[in-house]
């Protein structure tokens, strides 16, 4: 026992010791100016860090080996890849565990080809099953460069050498007119795809490189982006340009696995060149387009954490005549850290005097923001109703002025989706349509109404239920009557900027219930989503018009192209169906809701959304009560009868537990049922709620709950925002409106990164104009449509790229990202003046 207890104190002193010359190796290498591994578990020397599968989402060009160099993210999806310029659904590898040597300074991680998780997604449907290999690939520091390493198991088979090589990707966006060396090879970097296309021995369209060599410079004129590759290996290096097979590519550069390779496979050397004592400049992040006087406002400063200079921080007001004059000048007050940075504070709340404002801190200055009573009025959240959701309408041809956004489509809607199958989108058939329809079947009612969902042209039914059920919130609690659009739904026919005479807010809920009251009225149940039935038609940029012929395909029949006089194809959309109680409860809940806006407005379509919402109720009796709340919920304040109430009364200790997602509903029953023990448990729990939202609140500088994530947060904060209003309206005692005001603020651009653009599209003097929409081709945007905003780059980076094709930052969607920043800007304007 003793000479155990010997060796373990032996064994302990001799751990803190070694760990005690890591740390100190680390700080001298530091000292000396090369590059370490820091706590994070990345490498980094100035302002270069090198992660390696911190993010594992490559279709989203995140993931494997990725660079970010004097504060941009200048390469990512360092790994070996089957094809030379992989795109959406090409194979990836399984990632593995990341392992850490702090003696070498080494970060490694084991992958393994094929990856069965996503085969069984159904998001791959390029499968590779005579290939399966597995590896390890390494990044180590020397000096102020890195290598990175791939070690394979065993060689691969003689039929995959020459298919398998080691990539990395550039970004595009910033190497634009910069220029390259390869070897004795130069060029620059087009701002479109140039590269020659060949077919490849194994039938696939490849594009020549641009270059090989053994050694690439990328932009050799330029401190802030020069990097160095060098292939230590006897292969050469290629430098290809992906955007010539896809639109979303990057620029990559690749090598190949020699013949019986394993150990050190791949082994290259990589130099980004580091700005001796680099920092990142401030920022300070401000609403874009303003404040109310009657709101808290605050300035968020973001600085380097090196940056250890506290200047004076000024707000200057616009003179009507010219010039800036002096509103407030103080000292910001310290927050702390947050991600990687750290933050300051400019509290400008006593400021009201109306007029146009800047902020100032060293030599940064925003964008001129307004202080107003109107400053939510106006040009905030009538571009997403006039313009975005007008583009989005599908089955309809959609006319601005001099431009068409879309031309009809999709008017052949739609086929019965085959069963037993997964659709590469993630639509998911059974054994059975649960409809009379059969497989190929074309189903009727639904050629008319609905959205567009995303950056897509697909259907979702979610999609369509919330953003009808936000805009009948919006039109119920604001009662906004504004016209700018007409829309004909009999000649299928949309003219933006060209009042109807009808409110603009009933004619899109009547749109988005067409489609869902369609399909319930053709088969009995709600549609799990209507789609392209091809990657081909799935992946079309531009006019939607382009995707089908418009005219339904019939099984089993002689179908003929009426222009080209030839066979036409089966281009039309399918619609697929499921049995899913909690979804088609939700889609429910939004048709109570709307049949009280559409009485009186289109009263047929007010009596089907109630007849299909308590069919719906009658249908699920049994199922788990708390998928019903919203249900229950919009049932009784559409017809106050008695089950519904006695129904939620009943469930209100599930209620009470389950306050953060059901608060917000319930809180528009309280004045309606009165029962004491309902009312007081809710109310505690609400008391509870607020707490916790507070706790979450405190733990960033926006004063809102905020878990960065890869995907933009900026629709999970404005969908908070939006249930804030409900919590704070129906419980004036416990909520304020600081919440919902901050999650606004946030989403028009105070929030991490140094791109404060507002997410929503042509809104606030700096906006997201580049953007993830069905006209990314043309790095463009839609007015009002609302992006996904500020994602992280994992561990600390947050990133919102001026880059049209990355969708967990720049892509438009309904629901959440609708019809909520429209409420929530209808609400803070409706609070706000209610003070005044």
């Amino acid at each position: 026992m003793y000479n155990r207890k010997l060796l373990a104190v032996a064994y302990f002193l001799m751990m803190a010791m070694a760990a005690n010359v890591t740390v100190v190796k680390a700080q001298s290498k530091k000292a000396a100016g090369q590059m370490i591994l820091n706590k994070l578990e990345y490498l980094e020397y100035q302002g270069v860090n090198v992660m390696l599968a911190h993010d594992f989402y490559p279709e989203g060009h995140q993931g494997g080996v990725g660079i970010i160099q004097n504060g941009q993210r200048v390469a990512t999806n360092g790994d070996l890849r089957l094809e030379p310029t992989p795109g959406q659904w090409s194979p990836i590898p399984k990632v593995g565990k990341r392992v850490i040597d702090k003696i070498k300074s080494e970060v490694s991680v084991r992958m393994e080809y094929p990856n069965p998780e996503m085969d069984r997604k159904g998001f791959n449907p390029i499968i590779y099953p005579d290939l399966k290999f597995a590896y390890n690939i390494r990044v180590l520091p020397i000096g102020k460069s890195f290598k990175i390493i791939i070690d394979l198991d065993r060689p691969l088979p003689d039929e995959w050498i020459g298919r398998v090589g080691f990539n990395i990707e550039l970004f595009p966006g910033i190497l634009y007119g910069k220029s390259y060396y390869m070897d004795k090879q130069f060029g620059i970097f087009t701002p479109q795809a140039n590269g020659q296309m060949y077919k490849s021995p194994y039938g696939e369209n490849e594009v020549m490189p641009l270059a090989t060599g053994k050694k690439l410079t990328v932009a050799p004129e330029n401190d802030g982006q020069r990097m160095i590759i060098e292939n230590l290996k006897d292969s050469n290096l290629q430098l290809l340009d992906g955007r010539a097979k896809h639109n979303n590519g990057w620029f990559v550069v690749r090598s190949l696995i020699a013949k019986g390779a394993t150990k050190n496979a791949i082994e290259w050397l990589v130099t980004p060149h580091a700005i001796e004592g680099w920092q990142s400049a401030p920022v300070v992040q401000v609403s874009q387009v303003g404040y109310h006087p009657a709101q808290q406002k605050i300035a968020v400063i973001e600085l380097d954490r090196n940056d250890k200079r506290r200047l004076p921080v000024s707000l200057m007001r616009v003179a009507e005549n010219g010039g800036l004059e002096m509103a407030l000048k103080a000292t910001p007050t310290e927050w702390g850290d947050f991600l990687r940075y750290h933050y300051l504070q400019l509290d400008f709340t006593k400021i009201t005097k109306p007029g146009m404002y800047v902020v100032k801190y060293g030599a940064y200055q925003t964008e001129p923001f307004q202080i107003s009573k109107d400053v939510f009025k106006n040009d905030v959240w009538q571009p997403t109703l006039e313009y975005f959701m007008p583009a989005q309408m599908c089955h309809m041809r959609i006319n601005d002025k001099y431009r068409v956004w879309h031309g009809l489509c999709h008017m052949d809607d739609a086929r019965m989706a085959p069963i037993d199958s997964n659709h590469f989108d993630g639509y998911i058939s059974g054994h059975s349509t649960f409809t009379k329809f059969k497989p190929g079947d074309n189903v009727p009612f639904l050629n008319r109404g609905a959205w567009h969902d995303a950056g897509d042209f697909d259907l979702r039914v979610e999609s369509q239920a919330e953003t009808v059920h936000g805009l009948t919130l919006a039109y119920e609690q604001f009662g906004s009557k504004y016209d700018n659009t007409t829309i004909d739904q009999k000649s299928h026919l949309v003219e933006i900027q060209q009042p109807d005479g009808k409110p603009d807010l009933l004619q899109q809920i009547e749109h988005g219930l067409l489609s869902i009251t369609g399909g319930f009225q053709a088969m009995g149940r709600f549609y799990r989503g209507v789609i392209e039935p091809t990657i081909r038609q799935y992946v079309l940029l531009g006019d939607a018009a382009n995707i089908t012929d418009n005219k339904p395909f019939v099984t089993n029949a002689t179908n003929i192209d009426p222009i080209l006089n030839q066979p036409a194809p089966a281009d039309d959309r399918w619609v697929f169906t499921e049995d899913n109680p909690s979804r088609s409860l939700q889609t429910a809940a939004a048709l109570a809701a709307a049949s009280r806006v559409m009485k009186g407005y289109n009263d047929t379509l007010s009596v089907q959304c109630l007849q299909i919402a308590k069919q719906v109720w009658q249908n699920n009796k049994d199922f788990k009560p708390m998928q019903k709340i919203a249900l229950a919920t919009e049932l009784f304040i559409t017809t106050k009868d008695k089950e519904y109430s006695d129904f939620l009364v009943a469930n209100t200790a599930g209620i009470a537990a389950g306050i953060e997602n059901n608060g917000w509903l319930v809180s528009r029953t309280m004045g309606l049922i009165n029962d004491k023990e309902y009312k007081d448990k809710i109310t505690d729990a609400v008391k509870r709620l607020y707490v916790k939202i507070q706790q979450q609140g405190s733990k960033t500088p926006y004063s809102v709950p905020y878990e960065p994530s890869i995907w933009g947060a900026g629709w999970g904060i404005q969908n908070f925002g939006y249930k804030q209003y409900f919590l704070y309206a129906n419980f004036p005692s416990i909520f304020t409106d600081d919440y919902m005001l901050h999650a606004i603020n946030f989403v028009l651009g105070c929030h991490p990164g140094s791109n404060t653009s507002s997410f929503a599209s042509g809104v606030g003097a700096k906006s997201m104009t580049t953007a993830y929409g069905f006209n990314r081709a043309d790095l463009s945007y839609i007015p009002g449509g609302i992006t996904s905003g500020t994602a992280l780059i994992r561990p600390d980076f947050p990133e919102l790229l001026n880059w049209p094709y990355l969708w967990q930052q720049g892509e438009y969607v309904l629901g959440g990202g609708t019809s909520d920043y429209l409420f929530l800007v209808m609400a803070a304007d409706h609070v706000l003046n209610k003070k005044n």
